[in-house]
């Protein structure tokens, strides 16, 4: 018996539904989204404050998305606040959210010997950002055990130096460096201090090895795997193969925004927040702060007394962020390069995007301009409510607009350097901030495929018009 047209459409639309709800993006987010609420809950519990009583619901919200988006952003301080249980918590909601939820999950079911299902196949493929599915296992292991071989590093490093600088006993040191290397290297910007790590602006080992932590975290896997490549030597054609054109993009802008990041903040910052402090260490605090803006969020010094014009560079490392695939949020550095290019060549007049001796597919040009228009729209939607619900705060001058803006791009690039106002936000502010830190993490390209933007074959077709622009 056939059924009326209408009940097919309703009996297959459910289906469509659902097969959309399947798709990577839908995945990544709901795991996402699980993780942040299994936090939530762990963190509410009596034993995970130093107090023994419940923490606010909100309070384990904030907490619990911050850390699952390595984030860093804090409404109570983790060292003070949290239980040694609490805090355990936290740095493994870190560990989840740097290392890759699915990637965490797909090592256990390889570790079991499992096979992939094609959903799970095409799950990672698309968080990883690979094209063969043959490529995933070697991928993942490399980007597991090169995870736990930087993080035990540098967690060895900090131990030591924490017992002989600073008089730790041998179990807290231990404590305090595997926390830091793995807040580090996931770009969490969490540390078991009130003051971040201003306390250590003196201290050149831990600031240079947590630069290397930070910077280790923020280039991505597919780098790491990629150069790991290139070292070998093709003996058919006597050279070494060269590195992908995704990872030398990585690798320059990294080194060029760490690297200008640092002489400007020196140059900001030298007698002002710096002050006080030698040369040498002057020159690895500026260093320091400029890798950590791009994506970590530790800072030595105070934000809030920083420069303006500081603050605003600032601003511009954490909108642009770290690269694609790894612990990294913002809008990612190969975006920005990308744009770059396709103004430069719109300046020059020519119709190809060239970087490296390489020419720029059109969709992926058109890929980035939809992560850029889709972070500055979420950040002006997210900006405006706040300066809503938070009204009442500028006008007492608790903090400027100024502030507010800083802290809420901090939050969608999942840096966690703050101002210091985030404690004094309101309820809904604070859910705002919660908000945009789960969209920065996702991604906004993720958030726009999550919602049901597919490619579909266009059968009809408009007529061309020109419109003037500019």
């Amino acid at each position: 018996m056939t059924l009326p047209l209408q009940s097919q459409i309703l009996h297959t639309m459910p289906e469509s539904k659902q097969e959309e709800r399947k798709t990577p993006q839908w995945i990544i987010v709901k795991a996402v989204a699980a993780t942040i609420l299994a936090g939530t809950f762990v963190l509410m519990l009596p034993w995970s404050s130093r107090s023994a009583e419940w923490t606010s619901p909100l309070t384990a919200l904030f907490m619990a998305t911050s850390a699952t988006c390595v984030t860093g952003h804090v409404v109570v301080d983790v060292g003070t606040y949290f239980s040694h249980f609490g805090q355990m918590v936290i740095l493994a909601l870190c560990q989840v959210g740097g290392l890759g939820f699915m990637t965490m999950a797909t090592f256990l079911l390889v570790l079991a010997g499992r096979r992939l299902s094609i959903q799970s196949e095409m799950t990672l493929m698309s968080s990883l950002g690979v094209d063969e599915s043959h490529e995933i296992k070697t991928l993942l292991w490399r980007a597991v055990v090169f995870t736990l071989w930087v993080e035990g590093l540098g967690a060895l490093v900090l131990t030591a130096r924490l017992m002989a600088a600073h008089d730790l006993q041998f179990s807290t040191a231990l404590y305090h460096g595997v926390f830091h290397a793995v807040s580090g290297f996931c770009n969490a910007g969490f540390t078991l201090y009130p003051d971040s790590l201003i306390g250590m602006r003196n201290d050149p080992v831990i600031l240079l090895t947590m630069t290397a932590l930070i910077v280790l975290g923020g280039i991505g896997f597919l780098v790491v795997h990629d150069f790991g490549r290139s070292r070998i030597w093709d003996m058919r054609r006597r050279q070494r193969s060269r590195l992908a054109l995704h990872s030398r993009i990585v690798l320059w802008a990294t080194v060029c925004l760490v690297a200008g990041g640092a002489a400007l903040f020196a140059a900001l910052e030298w007698n002002s927040t710096l002050a006080g402090l030698g040369t040498a260490d002057r020159l690895v605090c500026s260093l320091f702060q400029s890798a950590s803006a791009r994506t970590a969020g530790f800072n030595m010094t105070d934000i809030g007394q920083c420069q303006p014009a500081t603050r605003f560079m600032l601003t511009i490392l954490m909108f642009i962020g770290g690269a694609p695939g790894s612990a990294a949020g913002g809008v990612k550095v190969t975006t920005a390069v990308i744009l770059l290019g396709a103004m430069l060549a719109m300046i020059r007049g020519r119709r190809e995007i060239t970087i490296l001796g390489r020419t720029i597919a059109v969709r992926v040009l058109e890929a980035a301009l939809a992560v850029f228009l889709m972070a500055l729209t979420s950040l002006v939607v997210l900006y405006g409510l706040l300066l809503l619900t938070e009204a009442q705060n500028l006008a007492d001058l608790r903090f400027t607009a100024e502030f507010l803006l800083f802290d809420t791009i901090s939050a969608f690039g999942t840096v966690g350097l703050s101002t210091g106002i985030m404690p004094a936000l309101t309820t809904a502010g604070k859910l705002i901030i919660i908000v945009a830190m789960f969209i920065g993490r996702c991604g906004p390209l993720t958030v726009a495929l999550m919602v049901g933007i597919k490619e579909k074959r266009q059968l009809l077709r408009y007529p061309e018009e020109d419109v003037m622009v500019g």
